[in-house]
């Protein structure tokens, strides 16, 4: 039998109630596939533990995380708790520790779904952005001068090195290679950041060197901004430092229809440690409780979260599951037009587990 154990991690607001609902269709694949076997283990960590003990995970939490093949997590984030406190508390030290230095997030418009970006074709947005997801602006480093004084100053400060620029750059070629994707395109901001973005820059022109049949090169982030909007066709693999992919991956999810559709992979390549998997919506108080949050970016999350483990068949029978439904355009959440909750959307996908 082939056990896969998952470290659960349903987090804040809306996390919980699509955490419980996602992990049944975990439940039918297993059904389905006899000889496979999630163990799953499930952990209140976040901003209500925070509350409780200062804290967003226990102090041994990061090794407790360490034993697993994979992570699949919620939401963070909820009125009380500072955002810096649980974006630094939770998420980047499980990024940062288990050396999760690529954040790979597709864009891409399923049939079904409604697009507020004028475009011809479902296939003219289809890309992945890949983001250096270990330092750079997030490396959380930084001090402040002259506290509470006229003369208060804040130093934020954005740390490349070339191994971490290197690699990132590198997977986005090689993804490129290895998916038959005809361009990779940098996101830049070098006239202005010019140390940060003049080495990006640097980087990306000596890894590109050794790529010559792909068509690359750099594009400013504010103008490339603009290409996702007016051009998204032309877009194949988007490389881009950590905040730059932040920023321009919640702009690709708004152009598919809702923030709630998108998935997200933090990846350790090496699989020395486990990675994590997650959507990129937020924890969404404002809607918490009533079960009306969208799944999607979730059980799309467990696909990649599958392909990573290498169960491509697995991950290929649940993404067609959830686009088929998306297809129909039958069951749907509030933030898609519908009135469908939570539980009858991925009710919905079980069905069609069952039937395929």
């Amino acid at each position: 039998m082939n056990k896969v154990r998952l470290k659960l991690l349903p987090g804040d607001g809306i996390g919980p109630e699509v955490m419980t609902e996602c992990v049944k269709v975990l439940a039918e694949i297993e059904k389905i596939h006899g000889g496979l076997k999630f163990d799953l283990e499930e952990y209140g960590w976040g901003c209500q533990y925070y509350l409780k003990n200062k804290k967003m995970l226990p102090d041994d939490g990061l090794k407790i995380l360490s034993d697993c093949d994979a992570i699949l997590l919620g939401a963070v984030g909820y009125p009380g708790v500072p955002d810096h406190i649980s974006l630094r508390g939770l998420l980047l030290p499980i990024r940062q520790e288990f050396e999760q230095y690529i954040n790979f997030r597709p864009v891409k418009l399923l049939e079904g779904l409604n697009s507020p970006v004028k475009v011809n074709s479902p296939k003219d947005i289809d890309f992945v952005v890949i983001r250096e997801n270990s330092e750079g602006e997030y490396c959380g480093k930084g001090y402040v001068k002259n506290e509470n004084t006229p003369d208060e100053t804040v130093v934020q400060e954005a740390w490349f090195t070339r191994k971490a620029t290197e690699r990132v750059i590198k997977y986005a070629f090689e993804y490129a290679v290895k998916n038959n994707l005809g361009n990779v395109v940098s996101a830049t901001k070098s006239n202005a950041l010019n140390y940060s973005m003049v080495f990006w820059d640097k980087v990306f022109n000596e890894v590109k060197a050794f790529y010559g049949n792909i068509d690359s090169r750099s594009i400013h982030v504010d103008a490339l901004a603009g290409f996702f909007i007016m051009k998204p066709q032309m877009l194949k693999v988007v490389v881009a430092s950590n905040l730059f992919g932040d920023i321009l991956t919640d702009l690709g999810s708004a152009m598919l229809g809702s923030i709630g559709i998108s998935p997200s992979a933090n990846i350790n390549p090496e699989k020395k440690y486990p990675s994590m998997f997650e959507p990129i919506h937020g924890s969404a108080p404002d809607i918490a409780g009533r079960g009306i949050a969208n799944p999607i970016g979730t059980l799309w999350s467990m696909v990649l979260m599958l392909e990573h483990l290498g169960l491509n068949e697995v991950a290929d029978t649940l993404f067609k599951a959830v686009t088929d439904i998306i297809r129909d355009c039958k069951v749907r959440t509030p933030d898609m037009g519908g009135k469908s909750s939570t539980s009858e959307f991925v009710g919905a996908v079980i069905q069609n587990l069952k039937r395929n």
